[in-house]
């Protein structure tokens, strides 16, 4: 006898857990006061696996799975915990050492901190009410040497992007850099390219913070696009969350500006759909004549 199992498969949920973004990793911080971090001997190298099995291994194990989301944040062999109060904090360090000791899991007692109001963590500062760039990365930013090829402007940028939610318009102030690492253009730092390197070195040396969201109510976006750069900015109650924006491609910059401006909506909501999914927000454009967009009889297929 034989079975097709397909459409069994489709409806069995599946029991994994895929590593979040890093802005729900942020999120899961608000209002947690106490950050110890325990750093684990040998990495992957203490899991207990038999011979036949060493090939089938990959890095996502059972162990702290119950805890994830909860007050648990793994990366790599370093354990976060994020606590609400010292006394939330003692109970959850006596959950982790027990489920280490029972794992027969060890860690490196000098890499381990605890009893921590703040705490360093991908290259981001956090604490209680905000986020904020690590100054180790602020201060390699500060000292970047002057560009003078397609690389060091690949290298710079690389770091850049990763704290780009920080930075208003950066993509706008990132193009002509940007462009220079093509193939088909020819280097040359021009006084506005060296000017914009300096304009993105000094916003991020500024010590820019992220307010950690509060709640899921009070929510706003503004969406703009100016030239060849679409962006928006997340507000919650007057308070900056996250930037975002991005360069526009080719076709898109012969885009009228209703379609223009409805692409930056929908980049907009794509974008941080982590923030605002199955929330209510508020979206402010300048454009009025979106207000109409569900009422028009006839839509272009773009």
């Amino acid at each position: 006898m034989c079975i097709d199992y397909h459409l069994l498969n489709k409806v069995i949920i599946k029991n994994k857990y895929l590593i979040p973004n890093i802005d729900d990793f942020f999120n899961q911080l608000y209002g947690a006061s106490c950050f110890p971090k325990i750093a684990l001997r040998y990495g992957y190298h203490q899991l207990k696996v038999k011979d036949s099995d060493i090939l089938k291994t990959d890095f996502k194990t059972r162990v702290f799975k119950r805890y994830l989301d909860l007050f648990v944040i793994i990366v790599i062999d370093d354990i976060h915990i994020y606590s609400r109060s010292e006394e939330a904090q003692a109970t959850h360090l006596r959950v982790i050492r027990k489920t280490l000791k029972d794992s027969q899991l060890f860690s490196k007692f000098r890499k381990c901190e605890f009893w921590l109001q703040s705490v360093s963590f991908l290259g981001h500062v956090e604490s209680s009410e905000r986020i904020q760039v690590d100054s180790q990365k602020i201060e390699a930013v500060h000292h970047w040497p002057r560009l003078i090829s397609p690389t060091d402007i690949r290298s710079f940028l690389g770091l850049a992007d990763y704290y780009k939610r920080f930075v208003k318009g950066f993509s706008s102030i990132a193009s002509l850099l940007t462009k220079l690492t093509q193939k088909e253009v020819k280097f040359w730092l021009s006084y506005e390219c060296e000017k914009s390197f300096l304009e993105l070195k000094t916003r991020l040396t500024t010590t820019p913070i992220w307010t950690l969201l509060e709640g899921s109510n009070g929510y706003v976006v503004y969406c703009d696009a100016y030239r060849f750069v679409i962006g928006c900015v997340l507000m919650q109650y007057g308070k900056v969350i996250t930037y975002a924006s991005t360069q526009l491609k080719v076709h898109e910059k012969n885009y009228p500006t209703h379609d223009l401006e409805l692409a930056t909506v929908v980049f907009t909501l794509k974008n941080l759909r982590h923030y605002l999914y199955g929330v209510h927000v508020d979206v402010s454009t300048n454009h009025k004549s979106l207000q109409y967009v569900f009422t028009q009889k006839e839509l272009n297929l773009r």
